[in-house]
């Protein structure tokens, strides 16, 4: 798949993982909405949670990812304004150094890595991982969960596997 980022660039650049992507040569930056092409926007203000469906169909929007790299801190619904369909990830703990070990704060390649499993592009996420020392760590954190979302076969699936966890926490 297609790796697109909205780079904000409002984060610590030594800790940026979307700019690590693409100077292996992994992932597009892209500096404004507009220079950012369509594709499954990964959208924590989605309504409709990724599913293994959404690769289904046929146009460049399918095969594409698109994230937005910004600080959570100043993450709002309005900057997540890009063309495509919109997705958001169920329950997945970050691994990065940053946020580690909290549900829901991924950065950008942990966002990829997860959506790229339930797609059912696993060495994809596996060869992005790879660039971090603590990459592995992500997909051993998430393995049950990620599984499960795969095995999924639309978004209310997703939702309920996601719901078994969260009534765990």
């Amino acid at each position: 798949m297609d790796l697109h980022v909205r780079y904000e660039g409002d984060d610590d650049p030594e800790k940026c993982s979307a700019r690590r992507l693409a100077r292996f040569d992994l992932a597009a930056l892209h500096r404004s909405p507009r220079a950012t092409p369509p594709g499954v926007v990964l959208d924590p203000f989605a309504e409709r949670a990724l599913s293994p469906a959404d690769r289904e169909g046929s146009g460049a929007r399918r095969d594409r990812l698109v994230a937005l790299d910004c600080s959570w801190e100043t993450a709002e619904r309005e900057a997540f304004e890009l063309d495509g369909i919109h997705r958001s990830l169920p329950f997945l703990v970050a691994a990065n150094p940053v946020n580690y070990g909290t549900p829901f704060r991924l950065n950008t390649v942990e966002a990829f890595a997860g959506a790229l499993v339930i797609l059912g592009e696993r060495d994809q996420a596996e060869r992005l991982l790879s660039k971090f020392s603590w990459g592995h760590t992500f997909l051993e954190l998430n393995a049950e969960p990620l599984a499960r979302y795969a095995d999924c076969a639309d978004s209310a699936e997703v939702v309920a596997v996601q719901d078994d966890y969260l009534a765990e926490e």
